[in-house]
């Protein structure tokens, strides 16, 4: 495989508190080939949307995946991802970092940020709130 996209998305229930994200793995054709959520306990928003990107290009590298384009509702995950914010913040900067050496593992990485509105992020909006719901 080639080139996919990806979309991720975290949330906290309370900031900080119970805390999950999930991603989507997608074709070209815009066709669903991976969903992945996952409980992350206790942490901030900001944490948990690091969590999701983090994770969504963890499994374009095991897919195989040579480019990705990654998509987040998170404007200021992906502004900092960009280069385009500063990181200050101690365990987002350990979240940037980790992400920064996945991206190492694929030819080409775009992050775009888009909308909460945006049809694929619903449907990794919707993993968080099952994931929550079965945890909290």
């Amino acid at each position: 495989m080639s080139a996919i996209s990806v979309y991720s998305d975290g949330g906290a229930r309370g900031n900080p508190g119970p805390a999950a994200y999930g991603v989507i793995l997608v074709d070209a054709k815009g066709a669903i080939l991976t969903e992945y959520r996952a409980y992350l306990g206790e942490t901030t928003n900001n944490v948990a949307e690091y969590n999701g990107v983090l994770k969504a290009l963890e499994l374009a590298v095991q897919a195989e995946a040579k480019e990705v384009d990654a998509f987040c509702d998170s404007e200021l995950v992906i502004k900092q991802l960009l280069g385009q914010y500063r990181v200050k913040d101690p365990k987002m900067k350990q979240m940037y970092l980790k992400v920064k050496q996945v991206e190492q593992q694929l030819e080409k990485v775009s992050y775009n940020h888009v909308p909460r509105t945006h049809p694929k992020i619903q449907i990794v909006d919707l993993l968080v709130n099952q994931e929550l719901d079965e945890r909290t």
